[in-house]
């Protein structure tokens, strides 16, 4: 069982001891926490908390006892059901509320659920304001409201419309465009809110779909992760030749992976490239992506005449970093697009609705298209954590492998990442699952796995 709080929020196994898991009384106290440092760090004005899940079977019981306690505190819960993070991040920012939280584990299997923490613009909480919260809930000094200030419950299922309506108004997204390339795509949506939305948008668009997995019961067909390793379905899918374009989420639709028309993948990586590839192209601007990030958005950025920067993982470290450069377009590698003109947050349906718009343009295939980027292996590898894992120990000894090495470049300010001129190996402990990730690039993907598989060794002989 697994408790883990981080900037990427409080996550955990569902069921088992408190302290170990994510729980009814952790919830309770997790989110009381939140509510105090809304209402007494950010003196918040509105008193409403918006509060979205997705379709994870365990959402049902976590967002009662969520609102539940809200309303406890004093807040009024602006409920808005099965919704995506997006969706929900944009409903924090059109209802005028003081915060939100998303009940959602990402891409993580079916046990998991978590919190995850907005502010009032609907973007994460910073590091430093995630440690306040945690700090208080250490404490425990919790106040709870009398009977006559006890906060309201109110349902509101009319953020999908919206969402879709402001994606619909972006002016890159070209509706018409989209409408007369009369596209055919195949969507696996991994039983969960994508199910909703998803279909919504692409009739807008006048897109004929077939949805696959697309009942949101939260008893995900597959790993939910839009890894290679996990869509064999939707590529076999895609082999028919009946599609234009295949379409992929997480279970919370911030993550959106392609599939090329004969069913390869068109890589995760790629998803951010390609849209900014797109957005570059109308907009001049800088880019931004995360340290595990494929260097194909430093290509694209520099022939459109921009400048790339590199954050450390997780979104609130993109988008801070996204603000100090101004950056037109940014996310992360693993099919995360964020669109300051819509919103600071990564969003599965503006990447769709500007990808599409992109092709329709280009009147291409999916897998010409792809192979107008530069082209990069990226292996992702992972090694699980034991309780004797001594992760610093781990760092540091990595930094000392690489030391003398005049061609490596040595980053730490996110685990530790080594560039060479013609590769690069990243070595971090997970935000978001009891692992450390090891991913790496290269021209080929045998060099690629190569460093990873050394620096690999490196963890397995400290254990």
């Amino acid at each position: 069982m697994t408790l883990i709080k981080s900037i990427s929020g409080i996550r955990g196994t569902i069921g088992g001891s408190t302290g170990d898991t994510l729980n009814p009384l952790d919830i309770v106290k997790f989110t009381t926490a939140y509510a105090q440092f809304i209402r007494r760090e950010r003196k918040g004005t509105s008193n409403k908390i918006v509060v979205g899940r997705d379709a994870r079977i365990s959402g049902e019981m976590v967002k009662n006892v969520v609102c539940g306690t809200l309303m406890g505190v004093g807040y009024d819960v602006i409920d808005i059901g099965l919704a995506t993070t997006p969706t929900t991040e944009l409903a924090v920012r059109m209802s005028g509320a003081d915060g939100g939280i998303i009940i959602t584990a990402s891409h993580n299997p079916r046990q998991w659920n978590a919190l995850k923490l907005l502010n009032s613009e609907g973007e994460f909480l910073t590091a430093a304001d995630g440690a306040i919260v945690l700090a208080i809930a250490e404490r425990e000094n919790f106040e709870y409201a009398d009977v006559d200030h006890l906060g309201h419950y109110i349902e509101d299922h009319t953020f999908d419309a919206r969402h879709i309506e402001s994606v619909l108004q972006l002016k890159l997204v070209d509706v018409e465009a989209v409408k007369k390339a009369q596209f055919k795509v195949c969507v696996d949506t991994i039983n969960s809110v994508g199910g909703v939305i998803l279909p919504k948008l692409l009739d807008e668009l006048g897109v004929t779909y077939t949805i696959l997995n697309g009942e949101p019961t939260g008893d995900f067909a597959h790993n939910p992760e839009p890894l290679e390793k996990n869509l064999q379905g939707i590529m076999d899918e895609m082999k028919t030749g009946k599609y234009d374009l295949g379409i992929v989420v997480d279970p919370d639709v911030d993550r959106l992976a392609f599939i090329c028309e004969d069913g390869k993948m068109f890589g995760e990586e790629y998803t951010l490239v390609s849209v900014a590839d797109y957005v570059l192209s109308k907009t001049k601007g800088n880019t931004v992506s995360n340290l595990s990030s494929t260097r194909a958005l430093r290509d694209v950025t520099e022939k459109h005449g921009g400048t790339y920067a590199a954050a450390a993982v997780g979104e609130v470290n993109v988008t801070t970093k996204m603000k100090e450069v101004n950056a037109v377009i940014g996310g992360e590698g693993n099919g995360g697009v964020i669109y300051p003109e819509s919103h600071y947050g990564r969003d599965a349906l503006v990447g769709i609705a500007l990808f599409l718009t992109s092709l329709a343009a280009k009147g291409c295939k999916v897998s010409k298209l792809r192979a107008t980027f530069p082209d990069y292996q990226i292996a992702k590898n992972r090694i699980d954590l034991t309780p004797e894992t001594d992760v610093d120990a781990i760092l540091v000894k990595v930094k000392e492998m690489f030391a003398a090495d005049a061609t490596a470049q040595v980053n730490d300010i996110d685990g530790v990442k080594i560039d060479f001129p013609d590769k690069w190996v990243h070595l971090r402990k997970s935000n978001t699952e009891p692992i450390i990730r090891v991913y790496s690039e290269a021209a080929t993907m045998e060099e690629a796995d190569a460093i990873g598989k050394k620096l690999m060794q490196v963890v397995y002989d400290m254990q």
